[in-house]
């Protein structure tokens, strides 16, 4: 259980703000104002214990003193954006890197290191909103964002975005939760996971699209049929370039609406199942490759692979590819970016 250390104050001197959720079954669900942050999910499993799936801090200023990402919000861009470059109409922008030459999650100050407004609460519901003036992080136009949360009495942990913009840009929100459905301290890649996809997209050392979308047939990026990550760890050079899963999938059409699953994931000791709904045309799986050091829910500090985050979101750098087969991340004044994801949790 997070503690809440109501005296540390978050990087603009004011207190955080944490948020309990609870449904009637006994889930609870915490979120935070910094980042607009997915914080905790405790999961009553068929025994009657309670299960932490999510990685987590020990105290809300744990979240600001790692680079992992835990439980935020992440944007105006999640992933990368090669070379931090944009065009459209003609017009160029370049973006703020992070990571070399090129942006990753909306740059070094992005959505994620921001305090976002509290918009309403209820006992089983929580929305956020945050503005972002134009020229943040280089995007152009002036935007608003909200995301809501809901918790449902069948454990489903809902999550809608929406965004609008006075110029034209690209938005990707995304939450980057890492899930653990053992348990804090486990092997993530001891879990097994379903995705609903045909094709994945290859990327360089630096996580950057290096060629087209690429069946995942004869790969170890083959995950239509159920297999534990560590079936096929580092099978092949796709993985060894990045040390592990940190690729986007394109899911298939039928997984885009809220009554097919565009994934499955289950713990490895066969008691927690997870399935992943969503509006958006892809999923990034990230098998915490480069946890080692973030600090962790006991004051320790994370290994390697003890988390999985499954991103539903855009394909990386999709700004500057316009022929990939998804729909445009582009939005325009007048427009409204709209995307769901579902988490919903099972007691086996």
């Amino acid at each position: 259980m997070l503690k809440p250390e109501n005296t540390q104050l978050a990087p603009d001197g004011d207190p955080f703000e944490l948020i309990t959720i609870q449904n009637a079954a006994g889930t609870t669900a915490t979120f935070m104002d910094w980042g607009a942050t997915w914080l905790s999910l405790e999961f009553p499993l068929a025994d009657g214990n309670k299960r932490e799936l999510l990685l987590g801090c020990e105290t809300p200023q744990g979240y600001v003193n790692q680079s992992a990402y835990l439980g935020a919000t992440v944007g105006r861009y999640a992933n990368r954006i090669a070379k931090s470059q944009l065009t459209i109409d003609g017009q160029s922008y370049a973006l703020v890197p992070n990571q070399g030459e090129n942006q990753l999650h909306g740059g070094p100050e992005g959505f994620n290191a921001r305090r976002w407004t509290l918009l309403s609460r209820s006992a089983q519901a929580v929305s956020f909103q945050l503005l972002s003036a134009d020229g943040d992080q280089g995007y152009p136009g002036n935007m608003t964002a909200e995301v809501h949360y809901r918790l449902t009495d069948d454990h489903r942990l809902e999550i809608r975005y929406q965004a609008t913009v006075d110029q034209p840009c690209p938005i990707n929100l995304t939450n980057h939760a890492y899930f653990n459905l053992d348990g804090e301290g486990h092997d993530a890649r001891k879990q097994t996971l379903q995705l609903f996809a045909e094709r994945f997209l290859p990327v360089d050392s630096d996580g950057i699209p290096c060629a087209d979308l690429t069946p995942v047939e004869h790969t170890g990026l083959d995950f239509r049929a159920p297999k534990t990550l560590a079936e096929d760890f580092l099978r092949d050079r796709e993985q060894q370039r990045v040390k592990g899963y940190d690729h986007a999938w394109l899911f298939n059409r039928t997984c885009n609406s809220a009554e097919h699953p565009a994934a499955h994931l289950w713990s490895a000791d066969g008691k927690v199942k997870m399935s992943v709904f969503t509006s958006a045309p892809a999923l990034q799986v990230y098998t915490g490759n480069f946890l080692r050091g973030t600090p962790n829910r006991s004051g320790a500090e994370y290994e390697n692979f003890q988390g999985v985050a499954l991103e539903t979101q855009f394909l990386p750098d999709s700004p500057n590819h316009p022929e990939w087969p998804q729909p445009s991340c582009w939005v325009k004044p007048g427009q409204s970016y709209r995307s769901q994801t579902v988490y919903q949790f099972f007691a086996l």
